[in-house]
């Protein structure tokens, strides 16, 4: 019997039913819709639960009206579990492809051309629909089902779609996240065989490929990037394309708690990096690394929320490695703020990256296009790479970007990327830009009590 995997795939809601009172494992959820969807012109049908939608009391929903709309299937955690269970995932869980998040097709695409340096080959980004709006800053906030695992394997999977990689190619993923759902067991693991990276052993259900979580912090995904890329430069290296992903569920203790005041920044969202030496978009040219055990921020094991050390925050630690870290790396390419088309920097608020871009001599026409965070909140991991991947949907063949990191505990990656021609072949492919996630009209805002209920899933009482 042929498998087929319908992850990839667009869907009809072909009938629906308003669950208006869900009980036992649903409580959580509150009222949610529930339809039968069809797959391959109505030849095959799933029952499942459509996700992203607040049913709202004053809400007059026309389920006539939502019928015969076409669907992606989605990537969710199942329903609260006791503590010491396992959170279950599924995947027959379904979005409206024309609310916020679009159908895009899965083409596995031949490589054409082999450069001589390693590179970004693909990108994504994810983030949910909803968000909190307070003052001049938006931030996104996962729905109920959603969590970092959601994000990573999200923003891997428009990668994917956008490199036009075999998935069975990729021989390494890294997952960098600092709200992993559990205290032990990978993401990593996850993402790999939802996305069936690597060699699949149907018979064993087992993926052939090296799957590995990272901590740093803020900078546990962009630690990875030279590793990715040296991987795929090692000539008896057997690895053709290694996968990078940051993605956090930011965690933030309540405002009227100790730590509170982090809870005005933190967002949700990841974005993955599919790294290669074929069709390559933006180029490897430098790097360097810093670190210190400066104490700015930190989580013990038993703490539910992290703190942070105020007075080490700033200038002892953002300010001080990232500052050290790009000079470092202008010198060691000779480069000059000029000769830099965007500068990215790590975003736990507005204020921190505009002061040390403008202080390392960056212009705003340089700093502003990756600079995300007022739309999307602080994301952890997935922080600097959002901004990365918001200046490589608007790039141009042989620009240069300069991205600099930062991850508390403390240290900062600056990198540099140069861009190549395959940048425009392969952005007809990118439907779900940064931009279309930062201005989509479907995207949903809720209060304060809603926002910290959601952000805090299925586990919430």
């Amino acid at each position: 019997m042929e498998r087929i995997d319908f992850f990839y795939e667009e869907g009809t809601l072909e009938i629906c039913t308003l669950v208006n009172k869900p009980t036992n494992k649903f409580t959580k959820l509150g009222p949610y819709l529930y339809g039968i969807f069809s797959f391959h012109n109505d030849k095959v049908r799933f029952p499942g639960r459509l996700t992203d939608r607040i049913i709202r009391d004053e809400e007059e929903l026309r389920l006539d009206d939502l019928e015969g709309r076409r669907v992606v299937p989605r990537f969710r955690r199942r329903h609260a579990v006791d503590a010491s269970g396992i959170i279950p995932t599924i995947s027959l869980t379904f979005s409206f492809a024309d609310e916020y998040y679009p159908y895009q097709e899965y083409k596995i695409v031949k490589p054409s051309k082999e450069y001589e340096k390693p590179g970004i080959v693909g990108y994504g980004v994810y983030s949910s629909k909803f968000r909190i709006r307070e003052g001049r800053i938006e931030r996104a906030v996962p729905f109920l089902d959603e969590d970092a695992i959601t994000a990573a394997v999200e923003a891997g999977k428009i990668a994917l779609i956008h490199s036009g990689v075999d998935h069975r190619l990729i021989g390494k993923v890294y997952v960098g996240s600092e709200s992993n759902p559990y205290a032990v067991k990978p993401i990593a693991s996850k993402v790999a065989q939802v996305l069936k990276l690597g060699e699949e052993y149907q018979a064993e259900g087992i993926q052939c490929v090296d799957a590995i979580d990272t901590e740093f912090a803020c900078k546990a995904a962009t630690s990875m990037f030279k590793d990715a890329a040296s991987l795929v430069y090692y000539p008896d290296s057997e690895e053709s394309y290694a996968m990078v992903i940051g993605a956090d569920n930011s965690q933030s203790a309540p405002r009227d708690e100790p730590g509170g005041e982090l809870d005005l920044f933190v967002g949700y969202g990841g974005a993955a990096f599919i790294f290669g030496m074929h069709d390559v978009i933006a180029q490897f040219e430098g790097w360097v690394s810093t670190t210190s055990d400066t104490p700015d921020f930190w989580r013990r094991d038993t703490q539910p929320y992290p703190s942070h050390g105020g007075r080490f925050t700033g200038k002892p630690a953002y300010f001080k490695h990232v500052t050290k870290t790009v000079k470092k790396l202008m010198e060691r390419l000779k480069l000059e703020p000029r000769d830099i088309n965007y500068f990215v920097a790590h975003q736990p608020n507005a204020a921190f990256p505009t002061r040390v871009a403008k202080d390392l001599g960056f212009k705003e026409e340089q700093f502003l296009p990756g600079l995300q965070v007022a739309k999307f909140g602080n994301t952890y991991s997935g922080c600097s790479p959002i901004g990365l991947a918001a200046v490589l949907d608007i790039a141009k063949p042989n620009d240069r970007i300069l991205v600099a990191s930062y991850g508390s505990g403390a240290g900062s990656d600056a990198y540099s990327f140069v861009t190549t021609s395959q940048l425009m072949d392969k952005r007809p492919r990118q439907k779900f830009t940064v931009r279309y996630q930062a201005e989509n009209k479907f995207i949903d805002y809720v209060d304060y009590a809603t926002y910290r209920r959601i952000k805090q899933g299925m586990h919430a009482t």
